[in-house]
């Protein structure tokens, strides 16, 4: 095996979160709401991707991870710890090849797979604010990637959401 391709996750480690630092080169932007999906998935799943950094502990990629560790209830959860692995590379280029090659190599979702996502999703009884919560859409996303009428869709969203009982209350 090629000591240059495992070296990195034999670094793997948990490190005081504070020890690590943003770099000031990376030209990624994520939205709150997907800052929000990201926790979701790592409420969800674990923390399944170790942030990058450099030996002196500054982020390749992983800046949006290391964001949302930060935040409660992460920080709590994760006792301000995140995983890392240090990639030591021999020059600053090589620090920012990594951070643009990590972040356009995740690509794009597209329109058709999505649709029998969220299709596969309904047809197993999951409701739209699961869906929602899980996949980080709104209802009417949901809805345009489903092949229900605007009826259905809103027949669907009413019988799933949970009504108290009525109660009959006289004046006495």
């Amino acid at each position: 095996m090629d000591k240059k391709l495992t070296s990195p996750l034999a670094s793997l480690q948990w490190v005081d979160r504070e020890a690590v630092k943003p770099n000031n080169w990376n030209p990624n932007k994520v939205s709150k709401q997907n800052l929000e999906l990201l926790k979701q998935s790592r409420l969800t799943n674990g923390w399944t991707l170790p942030i990058v950094v450099r030996p002196d502990m500054t982020i390749i990629d992983g800046f949006h991870r290391w964001t949302i560790a930060g935040e409660e209830p992460l920080h709590k959860m994760l006792d301000g710890k995140v995983p890392v692995v240090i990639v030591d590379h021999k020059e600053h280029s090589e620090d920012i090849y990594g951070t643009v090659t990590h972040n356009r190599a995740r690509g794009t979702h597209l329109l058709e797979p999505m649709k029998a996502i969220v299709k596969e999703l309904i047809d197993a009884g999951k409701s739209v604010e699961e869906i929602g919560k899980q996949l980080g859409m709104k209802p009417e996303e949901i809805f345009r990637l489903s092949e229900f009428s605007k009826e259905d869709f809103l027949k669907m969203m009413v019988k799933q959401q949970p009504f108290s009982k009525a109660e009959f209350i006289t004046k006495i």
